[in-house]
């Protein structure tokens, strides 16, 4: 593979959890950040889930890593 890998976690889905990517193929719906950690490991991309967060190479799309429900109130 050339050049970096890029991880983008979508925004929250209206029905809670958010889409993870990893170079365009959709490893699945995470619910925390331990869901992403789990994913990224059986993609072999192995990160300790208390690094996610702030992980330089984890894009994260219309809200940061504390948002995994739908918006309150909607």
């Amino acid at each position: 593979m050339s050049g970096p890998i890029r991880v983008i976690v979508h925004p929250p889905s209206p029905t809670g959890g958010r889409r993870v990517r990893v170079d365009g193929e959709i490893l699945g719906l995470a619910h925390n950040v331990a869901d992403v950690a789990e994913f990224l490991r059986r993609a072999g991309l192995e990160i300790d889930p208390a690094d996610v967060a702030t992980s330089p190479w984890i894009e994260w799309r219309g809200a940061g890593p504390e948002r995994w429900g739908p918006e309150p109130g909607g």
